[in-house]
């Protein structure tokens, strides 16, 4: 026989009958957990399920994404944590359902723009590179642009001595800095995502999903030069983590994701 069980809001299973024994055995399964199959009418907490309550039916069971309804309707995992609740007791918005102790959180992420009863897709090593690529040519230009305006690219074409020169270079650095710094602080603070990855169709968000603040944008964009030290291999890390993030993403706890 196969089973179906609860784990976490989201269905799971089949089990046969010795791993299912084996889930009770380990505590995986406890005496609250929501149980199914084939046979019985609705689900069930485990220690209620006995041979006299089975009821025929060929209704699948019902998967629960992200919070959904459980099957017969008197009860649903909540989207934030997990636990299952009578649905009396629970707000619904869409096909989520969230219990009262989370509905604070879940308002917030709502207001913030959050995504709320489904998984974030985590973007890759590469359309990032390309992203970075994008925002680094048009700093570039900007950077190339004020150097020009500033007379030193003519200065240098005429043969004006380097070391009258030296003030401009190190004035301009600082400059080409601020730009940088100012850029992404603003874009990512306030659109979640730069113009390079924009176009990618990417954004930095929070570990839960959330909008990003000036601050740790800010904190981001500095935290990208330890990244870039040694070979880059912290933008490297970003291509073997699970949650594609790279050592500045650690740093600062943010993910980049694919924006719908």
């Amino acid at each position: 026989m196969n089973w179906y069980y609860v784990d976490g809001g989201q269905q799971a299973g089949p089990v046969s009958d010795p791993e299912l024994a084996a889930l009770v055995q380990s505590g995986k399964v406890q005496a609250d957990t929501l149980v199914w199959h084939e046979g019985m009418s609705n689900w069930q907490p485990y220690r209620e399920v006995k041979p006299s309550e089975l009821r025929l039916s060929t209704a699948p069971p019902v998967a629960v994404p992200g919070g959904g309804a459980i099957p017969g309707g008197a009860e649903a995992a909540c989207v934030e944590c997990g636990k299952v609740f009578p649905t009396s007791e629970m707000i619904q918005y869409g096909d989520t359902r969230v219990c009262a102790n989370c509905k604070p959180i879940f308002v917030q992420k709502l207001a913030e723009g959050a995504r709320v009863g489904q998984a974030m897709e985590y973007a890759g090593f590469w359309i990032r590179f390309v992203a970075i690529f994008m925002d680094g040519l048009l700093l570039w230009i900007a950077n190339f642009v004020i150097s020009l305006a500033a007379g030193l690219t003519a200065a240098q074409a005429i043969g004006v001595d380097s070391e009258r020169l030296s003030p401009v270079r190190f004035v301009l650095f600082f400059v080409e800095i601020a730009i940088g710094a100012a850029y992404e602080t603003f874009m990512v603070g306030k659109y979640g995502a730069t113009l390079g990855k924009m176009a990618c169709k990417l954004r930095v968000v929070t570990a839960d999903g959330g909008r990003i603040s000036y601050l740790r944008a800010f904190g981001r964009h500095f935290a990208k030069i330890l990244s870039g030290c040694v070979c880059a291999i912290g933008y490297i890390m970003a291509a073997f983590d699970s949650e594609k993030r790279g050592l500045h993403d650690h740093i600062c706890n943010t993910r980049v994701i694919r924006s719908q």
